[in-house]
């Protein structure tokens, strides 16, 4: 299971307003990274029928089975600063994490 944060939920429908498309976030493991193992994100209109559908705060997420077994139980949230702002994962999977946080290792 994965949980969105409001500030995610407010930051994915203003991202998918501004695409037309109804309020879905997918959250993707790809190879890579400093790490190993790398977090991608993308709104998307799409939902395939083995996706793995999580609601919360009036937006959704979805993550594909593979992914799934390396980021279950997160939590996805929204951060801005000054020099930079995106989607950021809190993965109680994760043994180790690069220093700028987009990638880690199980």
């Amino acid at each position: 299971m994965i949980t969105l944060t409001e500030k995610a939920a407010a930051r994915i429908k203003d991202l998918a307003s501004k695409k037309g498309q109804a309020p879905c976030l997918r959250v993707k493991v790809g190879t890579g990274g400093c790490s190993g193992l790398s977090y991608e994100f993308d709104i998307v209109d799409q939902v395939a029928p083995e996706d793995i559908v999580f609601e919360g705060f009036g937006a959704k997420a979805v993550v594909d089975p593979r992914s799934d077994f390396f980021i279950g139980g997160s939590q996805v949230d929204y951060f801005e600063s000054l020099m930079e702002a995106g989607f950021r994962i809190q993965n109680p999977h994760a043994k180790s994490t690069c220093s700028c946080g987009t990638s880690f290792s199980v």
